[in-house]
């Protein structure tokens, strides 16, 4: 039996951030998953994979994140639970039925798994998802540890529920890949079958229709207003003249930092779980009684604009900071000492960086930065491909995957680079207004998953280049 099956209240278990959202899933109840992989969010679609050769769960690895999201909108409207996962970037190729499905809504509970990618371990941005959750109108939640992102699964479904809207689960990568003691829950019925209910004049999206849904997608908007203003994932601990605000892994570094530096007792901490809709009036009553305040938050100042502008609506005058050169970056991911070094400084608190560890005794390890696996057969596709193009003045368009690594030196197969598919459709741009022979790379997943129209658009509109599709069997 997978460990995640089992079925043993109170039993805790070392879980990684992954596992412990699919955990968190199950016991919820969800009877249907699709997803299209993708780090830092891969290790739950595995897990759910084998989970589902064992059990009544339906999971499938789905042609592209927009697929994934549209079956798993059917099944929700069915009455099944549902849940789709896929990393940051995908969201924006599902984006285009998010947002219509948020004028529609859903009748079983329906989470999207979003996981964001602070630093770009394995990513081509660093997009701040938690703005979907205003562009649409949907709920967003955020764990702060593993052991939240168990428990906030079950929240989430029944979020969903209670306003027959999608809900957007964010996460970032030091979630998804950190590792704690999670302790089992009840395991919820798993109803795998469904009914759908014709509804066409409220699930058909004819404008007329959508005219109507507009107007109560606002009214739910006020409704998500009011469960984040009671959420118990939005919460002030601690007391203190002076406050921070602050989300995700960030909760915990500041909860750290508070007790090294002596703070638990000047400054109180509210943090947000619940990020869309944000909870104004807790904001606003927290800010009332602080001298000044601290958002500390990774990616993009998202809660920094709300807290600042609800400030002003108060009438408040206290000094809010976050975001800015000589306090915390919007680059990159933040990390303790980064976090306590920028509560020091705001708060006035004494604070000496502890001395670097002395290692200039220790041999230095050679580095090794990412190439193509020995024995890779994506090698010997570009040297092939290289040698053939010697003489030539080539432009190398390349895509998504562990081939991009064929950009690097000694193969220097790659040129440019967008986003999944984009190594077809640049390329029938560069056949057009440049001279050079266009040989382009592309995996046969992504193929699949984005690169078909664009082959379609070159053959249509009679552009001039080489595709080369990598097919390796699987999606790495």
């Amino acid at each position: 039996m997978h460990k995640l099956l089992i079925d043993d209240p109170g039993k805790k278990m070392l879980l990684l951030g992954n596992e412990a959202i699919t955990r968190g899933a199950i016991e919820a109840g969800v009877a249907f998953a699709a997803t299209y992989p993708g780090t830092p969010s891969s290790e739950i679609s595995l897990n759910l994979f084998k989970i589902s050769q064992e059990s009544d769960l339906y999971f499938e690895y789905s042609t592209n994140e927009k697929v994934a999201f549209e079956v798993s909108a059917a099944a929700a409207n069915s009455g099944v639970r549902s849940m789709c996962i896929m990393k940051h970037v995908g969201l924006n190729v599902a984006a285009d039925a998010l947002m219509t499905l948020a004028y529609v809504g859903v009748r079983g509970g329906f989470v999207v798994i979003t996981a964001d990618d602070p630093f770009m371990f394995s990513s081509q941005n660093e997009q701040d998802n938690r703005y979907y959750g205003k562009l649409s109108g949907l709920p967003v939640i955020e764990p702060s540890s593993v052991k939240e992102a168990k428990e906030m699964m079950a929240y989430a479904f029944d979020l969903s529920e209670e306003l027959k809207e999608p809900v957007l689960f964010r996460t970032t990568t030091r979630i998804n890949h950190s590792t704690a003691t999670v302790e089992l829950g009840r395991m919820n019925t798993r109803i795998s079958k469904g009914s759908y209910t014709k509804d066409p004049f409220n699930c058909v999206t004819v404008p007329a229709v959508s005219r109507k849904l507009h107007v109560k997608l606002l009214k739910n908007i006020t409704k998500a207003e009011t469960l984040s203003e009671s959420s118990a994932y939005n919460f002030i601990a601690g007391k203190g003249e002076n406050g921070i605000i602050c989300n995700g892994v960030s909760h915990g570094y500041v909860s750290d930092a508070l007790k090294d530096l002596n703070l638990e007792n000047r400054v109180k901490v509210l943090r947000i779980g619940f990020s869309n809709p944000m909870p104004k009036n807790l904001i606003k009553n927290f800010l009332k009684d602080c001298k000044k305040a601290l958002i500390v938050e990774e990616g993009e100042p998202y809660m920094e604009e709300a807290v600042k502008s609800y400030a002003q609506e108060a009438g408040l005058t206290l000094s809010i900071r976050g975001k800015g050169e000589d306090l915390l970056s919007r680059l990159y991911e933040f990390d303790p000492a980064m976090v306590r070094k920028c509560i020091a400084k705001y708060f006035g608190a004494d604070y000496t960086p502890p001395a670097a560890t002395d290692l200039s005794d220790v041999p230095e390890l050679p580095q090794r930065p990412p190439n193509l696996c020995a024995g890779c057969s994506h090698r010997a596709t570009f040297y092939a491909v290289k040698k053939a193009a010697e003489g030539m003045e080539t432009i190398y368009p390349t895509d998504i995957g562990c081939y991009t690594l064929g950009f690097l030196p000694p193969l220097s197969m790659g040129d440019f680079l967008i986003c999944m598919g984009s190594s077809v459709g640049t390329s029938c741009g560069f056949s057009k207004v440049t001279d050079k022979k266009v040989i382009s790379f592309i995996g046969d997943s992504t193929f699949f998953h984005s690169g078909i129209p664009g082959l379609i658009n070159a053959v249509f509109n009679n552009h001039n280049f080489t595709l080369v599709i990598l097919d390796n069997g699987i999606t790495a």
